[in-house]
């Protein structure tokens, strides 16, 4: 009864979604891009930001010409670069006072997810000054127009820029959850791939990853429409084509921008058709351990994806296809395709488990991802909690 419970809530959630406004950010994008983002930010009325961003983009640098464009822009510029990967709550409220003492109009997102969700945030409590943000966790909670958001994402991977989600860590609890609202998707996105020069071999890895388990997750599942299921073959060929190029050559700038609008694209996709039990997982994993999302995803999703099976050799056949894999029927293709991700993962040196999982954390890490997952995700096959527990345990090794 409640996997029929599940399919006939995503069934209604489907549909109702075609009532809602799906934004489209406007896109700046190609190599210095970012410099043309305060003219824009000029023309909106806006005369003061806060910048979101992370004390590792600071050290690099990377906000420099940005800054330098807001100043002669004439464009007051707060500045909170504490954001710690896996955004807490937090955060948010410590960017929050630094937005109201500035008298601030407007958000810049400089980063990747963790910048980009924790400026969400930030949206989050000036449109809902009054609620808790832990009571907006789920889906359409916020209702409430936030001031504008404007995203440069520095990696690869999140499609944060162009999504409705926002993902938080309660610091107390260990819990991380994700807020999804069409009201959180940035008015701005800007794809600049000179931003994604410096970053490391890992992180290209992982992140790129990321995107990929966005847009296989998107495609496999059962709310698609035509469109998303464009955006997410597209994002797929993007990194099956790019991924290991940015990874190999990080100064390969066609590759980098490549990725960027894999992200874009795969973003596009999950946003609309939502993603499955492999970010169920991931969510759990960086609440407990702070295990980094990419990384997290990169490694279950071969191992998700093969628990499916039957259910979903269909879809991930036809993602074969677009990527040219060998196979005559749908399971040898769906299993050259699994195949395939494990190959990139190794040729990137992604790990095949997740260190440092705790036997005794499996229970809740499984509770947390069920109670997650059921009834919003439109996945091939429902996962119950021994499933959950399963799927923990092989990551664990």
């Amino acid at each position: 009864m409640f996997k029929l419970y599940c399919r006939a809530y995503q069934f209604a959630f489907r549909f109702g979604a075609y009532l809602l406004h799906w934004r489209k950010p406007e896109l700046l994008e190609g190599e210095g891009s970012v410099t043309k983002l305060p003219e824009l930010i000029k023309k909106k009325n806006l005369s003061s930001v806060l910048l979101v961003t992370d004390n590792v983009i600071m050290s690099l640098g990377l906000t420099d010409g940005l800054q330098d464009a807001l100043r002669e822009a004439e464009i007051n510029t707060a500045v909170y670069d504490k954001t710690v990967p896996n955004p807490t709550l937090d955060n948010i409220e410590e960017a929050l006072a630094l937005y109201k003492e500035n008298n601030c109009q407007g958000i810049i997102a400089f980063g990747g997810g963790s910048p980009i969700d924790c400026a969400k945030g930030v949206g989050i409590r000036i449109a809902r000054p009054r609620t808790n943000i832990k009571y907006m966790k789920g889906v359409l909670k916020v209702w409430r127009k936030l001031p504008p958001v404007f995203a440069i994402p520095t990696t690869a991977g999140t499609g944060s820029e162009t999504t409705v989600a926002s993902v938080v860590v309660d610091s107390n609890t260990k819990e991380k959850y994700a807020i999804m609202d069409p009201v959180l998707i940035p008015q701005v996105a800007v794809l600049d791939p000179l931003l994604t020069l410096q970053l490391p071999p890992a992180i290209t890895a992982t992140t790129g990853m990321d995107a990929l388990t966005h847009a296989v997750e998107a495609y496999i599942g059962r709310s698609n429409t035509k469109k998303t299921r464009e955006m997410a073959k597209k994002a797929t060929v993007l990194v099956f084509e790019n991924l290991f190029t940015a990874y190999s050559d990080g100064t390969n700038i066609k590759a980098r921008a490549n990725m960027l609008k894999a992200a874009f694209y795969a973003g596009g996709a999950f946003t609309r058709a939502y993603v499955g039990n492999v970010h169920a997982i991931a969510h759990a994993l960086g609440g407990m351990y702070g295990v980094a999302h990419g990384l997290a995803n990169a490694v279950t999703l071969p191992l998700i994806l093969l628990e499916y099976g039957k259910s979903a050799h269909k879809p991930l056949a036809e993602l074969a296809d677009v990527v040219k894999l060998p196979g005559e029927t749908e399971q040898q293709k769906a299993d050259a395709f699994i195949a395939a991700i494990k190959e990139l993962n190794a040729k990137m040196g992604i790990p095949t488990t997740i260190a440092g999982i705790v036997e005794d954390d499996i229970p809740a890490m499984a509770f947390h991802a069920y109670k997650e997952a059921n009834p919003t995700y439109p996945v091939p096959r429902i996962f119950n909690r021994d499933d959950f527990i399963r799927a923990f345990q092989q990551l664990m090794g």
